[in-house]
């Protein structure tokens, strides 16, 4: 049975401000004395976990953060997260050309990638999903979106979604069991289907998950993180958002918009020109270079129409 409903979640999403900080900070102390204090901030350098360790801290000054160092973030991250104080740095056990080079290019969403990696290995429900049917090979109306990308079984390189598991979560995972610090993490249930669903099934603190985690920002949106940013005037890594503006009615950063991996493929082909690859053009030329000729990533976002050139 889930914890919430789609209506829930919009009316949570709706509060002030000034509430929704006040019911992470309860879930945080739920999450921190139900586990005695052994807890850990997933903190990625970005704006979201940014704001989640500023309250983490207000309420518990001690509180670990964890930075998993992929050499996929942007250097103005690494250079931010290192201002920070007692941030546990964790490296994952394979660099990013050995993890497309093993599973896959992480292109068009983690979905999408992958039902292409196991129906290239023959699994027939990811076969059916890409050709719009359930498992029971009945039509779906959910699996109806996979069908425009099931020409990626025929492309001249391998596809997965593994990417984010190897070079994030494993580093995570582990650390959680050799020092049984549960995690606290700042994914939002609006960044993606997924993450909504996960919040609809679990809530914030998903204590009775095999792997327990709480996502005690799940109901913020990304306007409630500027706002918080703007209020407190707490540092960020302003290096690459820039400046917090108003246009148009709405907070917007004058610099990247997200960050997250530098190389990441997922959701490129949503975006308006000038795209994540083309900014990096200009402003990162140097891991611009290294990721669309040296990777190999230009061909494969070649494949899917996505432009990169500057």
């Amino acid at each position: 049975m889930s914890a919430y409903t789609r209506q829930d979640l919009s009316v949570m999403q709706a509060w002030p401000l000034a509430r929704k900080i006040q019911v992470t900070q309860t879930r945080i102390m739920e999450w921190y004395y139900h586990y005695g204090g052994n807890v850990a901030v997933s903190f990625s350098g970005g704006k979201d976990s940014t704001v989640l360790l500023d309250m983490a801290r207000r309420a518990f000054p001690e509180i670990r953060a964890v930075f998993v160092d992929t050499g996929l973030e942007y250097p103005e991250i690494r250079e931010f997260v290192k201002t920070v104080p007692n941030v546990v740095w964790l490296r994952p056990e394979l660099a990013f050309p050995k993890v497309i080079e093993r599973y896959g290019y992480p292109i068009v969403s983690k979905e999408v990638a992958r039902r292409i990696y196991y129906a290239r290995k023959g699994s027939a429900w990811a076969f059916q999903h890409l050709a719009g049917l359930n498992k029971d090979g009945t039509p779906s109306r959910f699996n109806e979106r996979f069908m425009k990308w099931r020409f990626l079984l025929d492309a001249p390189f391998p596809i997965s979604d593994y990417c984010c598991t190897v070079m994030k979560k494993q580093p995570i995972h582990r650390f959680t069991r050799q020092t049984g610090a549960m995690q606290i993490i700042g994914t939002m249930a609006c960044e993606s289907a997924i993450r909504q669903n996960s919040y609809l099934k679990n809530g914030c603190n998903a204590f009775h998950k095999k792997e327990p985690t709480s996502q005690p920002m799940s109901f913020w949106l990304e306007q409630d993180v500027l706002q918080y940013l703007q209020f407190t005037g707490i540092p960020y890594a302003s290096g690459i958002y820039g400046q917090i503006t108003e246009q148009k009615g709405k907070l917007v950063t004058t610099g990247a918009h997200r960050t997250g991996c530098m190389f990441c493929m997922f959701g490129a082909h949503l975006e308006k020109e000038p795209n994540r690859f083309q900014r990096m053009a200009l402003t990162h030329p140097n891991q611009y270079d290294y990721c669309i000729h040296k990777l190999g990533c230009g061909a494969a976002l070649d494949y899917i129409g996505v432009p990169y050139a500057a």
